[in-house]
């Protein structure tokens, strides 16, 4: 039997998956450049820093169609390439349980480095952690997984929004002190003193409860992806044209009651949760299944084409986003961290995310992987992978 783990050929890959991802990319950079750029992200008082009508709007949509919608959808897409690969070591006669286990340490490694080094808000870390509790989910039934995921998203929507509702009263407060020494640290030349920061920062936003609710935001999506990934439905999809259509339409009216039904009757604050975990999941698979229909069409192919490039190098498109938004936001570089409104922090997006779009179609003209994906994959593989496509035959 042929033991050796080879990463998937490019032949052999679900273009719609690599386009998903891309377009997840583009999405976390819309929510992430807030929260890279001002203190409010993380402890409130957006709507009194930002009282132009412009950025009110800006804020509005990127709530609805951006908020919670594509850290969901990149965790679907995490738990589908979970099972695909437990699938393809299962086939080689691999150990799947010690391979994923060091593929998963591998990516704690990276969340580590980009969360104290980088950037708070980093979700790699997280992916890791939680992403080991999919090892005790691999052998187990598709209902298994199923029941937990829902169990897990809804019975934590429900105990939560329950809470915040009884609290509704004290919800809207927003820390002051915090945010001016936030102001006055990221805005620093000193390297230590935005580093210490942005540590705690961290801390802030991931305490016991925090990661708790992390859990029950994350595994869910996770499941869910391998349950789709082993039923098949998205290999084919010409042959499951039907259901996907109904999941399609079934998404999207989950979307819009749940994601802009809120704004019907104020927006309260205690409906958040719900709004974010199961609107955002709705929206999540509602994006996705969106792009599986266009990459049935050769218009819809070309539509979803750029996506896929930078979907194919997420890592390395998701960490360089945040290395931009050091340069540009902290005072180590051009020092914008506070006085950049949200309507000019979708043109930053846009600018970036087009750039990566033409550097990563650039990239995989002359290279296999992306430089980040080959360093994890070389690790997870305990090989040097290669890199130059002149060098092999193509294989990515």
């Amino acid at each position: 039997m042929d033991n050796r783990v080879e990463p998937v050929k490019e032949t052999h890959r679900l273009i719609w998956m690599d386009a998903a991802r891309g377009f997840a990319i583009f999405g976390i950079f819309m929510v992430n450049i807030g929260a890279f750029s001002a203190p409010y992200f993380l402890y409130g008082g957006a709507e009194d820093a930002w009282t132009e009508p412009v950025d009110h709007y800006t804020q509005t949509v990127i709530d609805i169609f951006f908020q919670a919608s594509f850290y969901t959808l990149f965790s679907f897409l995490f738990g589908f390439g979970f099972q695909l690969l437990k699938e393809r070591l299962t086939a080689k006669g691999i150990n799947v349980h010690s391979f994923l286990f060091r593929r998963l340490l591998i990516l704690i490694g990276f969340g580590f480095i980009h969360a104290f080094f980088i950037w708070h808000g980093d979700i790699l870390l997280s992916y890791g952690i939680i992403g080991l509790f999919l090892l005790a989910f691999i052998n187990r039934s598709n209902k298994t997984l199923l029941v937990w995921s829902c169990l897990l998203l809804g019975g934590s929507a429900f105990l939560y929004t329950r809470f915040l509702y009884d609290f509704r009263g004290y919800l809207d407060y927003y820390d002051v002190a915090a945010i001016y020494l936030a102001k006055a640290h990221y805005s620093s030349s000193e390297l230590s003193v935005i580093l210490a920061q942005n540590v705690n920062d961290w801390f802030y936003a991931n305490g016991l409860f925090s990661y708790f609710l992390s859990v029950t935001s994350l595994l869910p999506l996770f499941l869910l992806g391998m349950y789709i990934a082993r039923k098949r439905w998205l290999h084919q999809p010409s042959v499951k044209i039907s259901l996907l259509k109904i999941f399609w339409v079934v998404s999207l009216m989950v979307f819009i009651a749940i994601k802009m039904g809120p704004y019907l009757y104020g927006n309260p604050t205690w409906f958040s949760y719900v709004q974010d975990n199961i609107g955002g999941t709705a929206s999540a698979l509602f994006y996705v299944v969106s792009i599986v229909l266009l990459a049935q069409t050769n218009i819809g192919l070309k539509c979803i084409k750029p996506f896929s490039y930078v979907g194919r190098m997420s890592l390395t498109n998701y960490i360089t986003q945040s290395l931009i938004s050091f340069v540009l936001f902290y005072g180590i570089g051009f020092g914008l961290y506070g006085s950049v409104n949200p309507s000019i922090g979708v043109v930053i997006v846009l600018v970036v995310f087009i750039g990566q779009i033409f550097l990563s179609r650039w990239w995989f003209t002359h290279f296999l992987f992306g430089p980040l994906e080959w360093v994890w994959r070389s690790l997870t593989y305990g090989k040097r992978q290669p890199l130059w496509k002149r060098n092999v035959k193509q294989m990515y």
